[in-house]
């Protein structure tokens, strides 16, 4: 049974950093991608990154291109978002999906919530002073 657990969110301030954690059972890095979408009050569910450890691609909306960086551990089987400099506009529930990884999957159409099959129930992150 494929499970996603993501953890790590909280309050922090303007600046300041947040690293999340997606934690996956059921199934393994090596063969799915794992993307970060997060969904603001009243406002869509937007993809902001993607790792697939099975051809080595990474993307990231350009919003947060520069401040977070997305990782994959697989003896964890946990992916990671480290978020830096962090944004007013950034609160938002984070979540975690996955889908079976095809070649190029994260570059082309990582940021496409429509691709993923798995999603887990979400971390509130809320960026504040």
């Amino acid at each position: 049974q494929v499970q996603l657990v993501e953890s790590g969110g909280g309050l922090v301030q303007p600046g300041g950093s947040l690293k999340l954690s997606c934690a996956a059972s059921g199934f393994t890095l090596e063969s799915y991608a794992i993307g970060w979408f997060r969904q603001a009050p009243g406002k869509e569910r937007e993809g902001i990154s993607c790792i697939s450890k099975s051809d080595g691609s990474t993307n990231y909306a350009e919003d947060v291109k520069g401040r977070f960086a997305i990782s994959g551990d697989s003896a964890k089987n946990t992916v990671y978002l480290q978020m830096y400099d962090l944004l007013p506009e950034d609160t938002a529930v984070y979540y975690c999906a996955a889908v079976l990884a095809i070649q190029d999957m994260c570059v082309v159409d990582g940021l496409f919530e429509g691709e993923y099959d798995y999603w887990g129930q979400g971390t509130q992150v809320t960026v504040s002073s």
